[in-house]
């Protein structure tokens, strides 16, 4: 992990009492959310006003809430990957490869080589489309700045059905898969697949000029988002931010190259890195890592070794699939940053206690830090630009 800080500014004391500021100001409270379609799913925050101006930032989560883990403890192994599917239901992929890593590490399962290419291909292909649909939300976001944004949205919605058309002949669903099981993949590569994914991949690198036009080359992009929200490096270190939002601070960490997993320790991954720490910066990273992801996808492609798919043994009950004892972490790489999945094993077919380490809930908690000093209409900029998903935030 090498630090290329941003520039640190005076940091803001998200404790302060609204009682220490001035008496005069006449504050106003703003309930933004949870319905606003700008806070990204069932979101609140409680913004305090002088004027147009935001003092302080209260965020409220929780109103997603549908129990996840304490519904883990009481389904057997092998049913616990459709469950975590809907938790980042942007990048479900990403969700049962850290969940299934966990459990291997605690049965010391080897996944065979061809399964751990697949996971990587379908992991990056996953960071395309997750990628795609955050630059099109954030442009609704910004919104009038853009024309309203909508035909950046519509754009990238286009491109994004592409992937989610590849993981349906994949898989038969286009977004809750229940691909990934306990020693390997549930699915193997259809005929003539590969043909479609490079189809895919030609298609959406040839319309990035568009995108790029309309965001980070466009002067009223730039207006809106340079020097917003500045996230200093050693504030989102203390935070446990990762992924784009730490790497856009000046922090270069990314688990696939630094602990590799699947397939990242034969193919070689550069990682994309950026040192406003702004909303633009943000931007900038996730538009690097869309580039160097489809280079990924061909890569992975091109190299997929032939074999075996899974090494777990077929089970015709839930019961079968038991873990020893003990407690493993393992985290991943995801489009949001690290996802980590801690499980205790007692022994029997269903995990004692299994807690999730979601990226978007620690990415949020800068937000009493970013939102002061920032207008009402910053405030929708900076929320947008640390690509929250409500669904793994409040699991």
């Amino acid at each position: 992990m090498t630090p290329l800080a941003a520039t640190v500014r005076p940091r803001v004391n998200p404790y302060l009492s609204i009682d220490a500021l001035d008496p005069e100001a006449e504050l106003m409270l703003l309930h933004f959310g949870p319905q606003h379609p700008s806070t990204h799913g069932v979101f609140r925050m409680d913004l305090f006003l002088d004027g147009e101006r935001i003092v302080k930032a209260v965020p409220h989560c929780g109103y997603l809430h549908r129990a996840v883990e304490k519904l883990c403890e009481k389904l057997a192994y092998v049913q616990l990957p459709p469950i975590v599917d809907k938790n980042d239901y942007v990048a479900p992929m990403t969700n049962e490869q850290a969940l299934v890593m966990a459990f291997e590490a605690m049965l010391k399962l080897e996944v065979p080589r061809r399964a751990r290419w697949m996971r990587a291909l379908f992991a990056e292909l996953q960071r395309v489309a997750s990628h795609l649909l955050w630059l099109g939300t954030f442009s609704l976001d910004l919104g009038g700045a853009l024309g309203g944004g909508s035909t950046v949205f519509i754009y990238c919605f286009r491109e994004r059905e592409l992937v989610l058309d590849l993981f349906e002949a994949v898989t038969g669903a286009r977004f809750h898969y229940n691909t990934h099981s306990i020693g390997g993949n549930r699915h193997d590569l259809p005929a003539g697949w590969g043909a479609k994914v490079k189809a895919a991949l030609d298609t959406i690198e040839a319309r990035l000029p568009e995108y790029l036009a309309m965001t980070l080359h466009n002067h009223l992009f730039e207006q809106r988002t340079r020097g917003v929200g500045v996230l200093d490096g050693e504030l989102a270190l203390e935070l446990g931010v990762t992924g784009p939002n730490l790497r856009a601070s000046g922090v270069d960490h990314d688990l696939r190259r630094d602990a590799p997993f699947h397939a990242y320790d034969e193919v070689k991954v550069n990682v994309a890195t950026a040192r406003g720490g702004d909303c633009y910066a943000r931007t900038e990273v996730r538009v690097a890592e869309l580039v160097e992801s489809l280079r990924l996808c061909r890569a992975l492609l091109d190299g997929m070794p032939e074999g075996p798919i899974n090494s777990g043994k077929p089970t015709k009950l839930p019961v079968q699939t038991k873990l020893p004892a003990g407690q493993q972490y393992v985290g991943i790489e995801t489009p949001r940053g690290e996802l980590g999945t801690w499980v205790i094993a007692d022994g029997s077919q269903h995990p004692y206690r299994l807690k999730l380490r979601p990226p978007s809930l620690h990415a949020l908690s800068a937000l009493p830090y970013l939102l002061p000093g920032q207008t009402v209409s910053d405030a929708i900029a900076i929320l947008g630009s640390l690509d929250p998903i409500m669904g793994e935030v409040d699991r």
